[in-house]
């Protein structure tokens, strides 16, 4: 791609090179952004998340998948990588490639300075167009807390909060509540 004007790219073309690349990027209309780095707090809060689910849905008919799990939002033709993913049921996925989930029950993003904005705002609008999709959280690394999005109605979400290592997140959507001071381990 030249560095003068930014070239179409089609999906096609974004999931072979992403399959080849050493690093990983979004796409959406026709267009490729390379994903940045985490931070050391980012990723042990991401760490913490999955093992905290991973033992609390241990067993049952739901799954949780780390950050390489790439995720088409099928109303928008978004392809992205949530910090943590967790899928009830058959995981309905893209092609035979078995890499791109189609039908995320809850979907997490762990802020940081260069993404909460866009977190908040347009990836959180591709992501609340997800027909599985139930709940959506947004986990601090500034501190102890966590905002969680719950799906009422097709076009109406429920905000509740959960602050201070002595909180608790009510994950509605999997059957488990998970403790703050579990998420912020080794953070806090």
């Amino acid at each position: 791609m030249s560095s003068s004007a930014p070239s179409w790219v089609s999906p096609e073309q974004y999931l072979e090179a992403e399959r080849r690349a050493e690093t990983k990027s979004e796409y959406f209309a026709g267009q490729v952004f390379p994903m940045p780095g985490a931070s050391l707090r980012h990723n042990q809060i991401v760490v913490n998340l999955v093992a905290g689910l991973h033992a609390a849905l241990a067993g049952g008919e739901c799954q949780v998948l780390p950050s390489d799990m790439r995720l088409k939002i099928p109303a928008t033709g978004m392809y992205t990588y949530p910090d943590v993913t967790v899928v009830c049921g058959e995981p309905q996925l893209e092609d035979a490639h078995f890499d791109t989930l189609l039908n995320p029950t809850l979907l997490i993003e762990v802020l940081s300075e260069s993404t909460e904005r866009y977190d908040r705002g347009r990836k959180a609008e591709h992501y609340r167009s997800i027909a599985s999709l139930q709940e959506y959280l947004l986990v601090s690394q500034q501190e102890p807390r966590i905002e969680r999005y719950r799906r009422h109605s097709a076009h109406e979400w429920l905000l509740s909060e959960a602050i201070g290592t002595d909180g608790v997140v009510e994950l509605s959507s999997i059957g488990c509540a998970l403790p703050l001071r579990g998420i912020y381990g080794r953070v806090f």
